[in-house]
């Protein structure tokens, strides 16, 4: 896609340092959740959910916290309609990653999170929190499981490029 700061997988995988943490943000119109890779990339672990304001202000909010988690590169749920194709929310992620690539050096990568809200609210509700406690983790949960998908195939790929 013209204009599309993002990189491809294997472009933002050839682009990590070999103890490169990531976040994984699951961006909602009203919220922002972020988790965060260990150094070794195996486990993605629910951070945050930062409220959204204004771009200006959730862009230095999470910008902020990249820099204090040690941060090397970002990976995007890709809200994606069940059938693949693109709607608003897609437009408006990507309108979201062009703006955040103009004040950052992170790579960017996008990750088709389809289900991934709802296999959050599936381990949570086997995990029997109330209602009040998954309203509030359900956006951190969902950036988990976004990651943990990035992360599961970096190391399937890491498997695939072994001597």
């Amino acid at each position: 896609m013209a204009n599309d700061p993002t990189l491809s997988f294997d472009d933002f995988a050839e682009r990590l340092s070999p103890s490169a943490r990531l976040f994984g943000l699951d961006l909602g119109t009203k919220t922002i959740g972020i988790a965060v890779s260990d150094g070794g990339r195996q486990i993605a672990t629910p951070l945050m959910t930062i409220r959204r304001v204004k771009f200006g202000k959730d862009a230095a909010a999470l910008l902020e916290l990249a820099d204090k988690n040690e941060i090397s590169g970002l990976v995007l749920g890709l809200p994606l309609n069940m059938d693949g194709s693109e709607g608003p929310r897609v437009q408006a992620t990507r309108a979201f990653v062009r703006n955040l690539s103009a004040l950052t050096e992170l790579p960017i990568a996008y990750w088709d999170e389809r289900l991934s809200t709802v296999a959050a609210e599936r381990a949570m509700l086997e995990a029997d929190l109330s209602r009040k406690k998954r309203a509030a983790k359900i956006d951190a949960a969902a950036a988990a499981f976004i990651l943990q998908g990035f992360l599961d195939r970096l190391a399937n790929r890491r498997g695939a490029m072994a001597p």
